[in-house]
């Protein structure tokens, strides 16, 4: 089963990598390679990236004539996803145990950040009762 596992983080708040001491950021980055470097290993990890920050975010829709609309910058938002891994694993219980441990990942002064890590399942079809 293949599970999309997304890093939340408070906007504004304790991921702001770019305003750490270096030692901090240098230990999170190689935590970062070393937890994308296991899962590559186990044959576990099907993507993984980091995203732009929201500062950078837009959001598009079609317009009448199917031309780009876009919308945005959002500073009001609350969080924002600061990247995502898709997993294919076993079980439900087995993605959840790679959300626990990227959630773990050092922040300042080398403290667990403790994100939330959103779980979801990637459906691979949809289901066989619709026509």
């Amino acid at each position: 089963m293949k599970y999309m596992l997304m890093m939340n983080t408070p906007h504004g708040g304790p991921y702001q990598v770019a305003s750490w001491p270096q030692k901090d950021l240098h230990a999170h980055i190689a935590f970062m390679k070393s937890f994308h470097k296991k899962l590559s290993s186990t044959g576990e990890l099907v993507g993984a990236e980091g995203l732009a920050g929201p500062d950078q975010a837009r959001l598009v829709r079609a317009g009448n004539d199917g031309k780009p609309i876009t919308d945005g910058v959002f500073p009001e938002t609350k969080e924002f996803l600061a990247g995502y891994w898709i997993v294919d694993v076993d079980s439900p219980a087995r993605a959840y145990e790679i959300a626990a441990e990227a959630s773990a990942a050092p922040g300042p002064g080398g403290a667990p950040l403790n994100l939330g890590i959103e779980v979801r399942e990637v459906m691979s079809a949809p289901p066989n009762d619709l026509p």
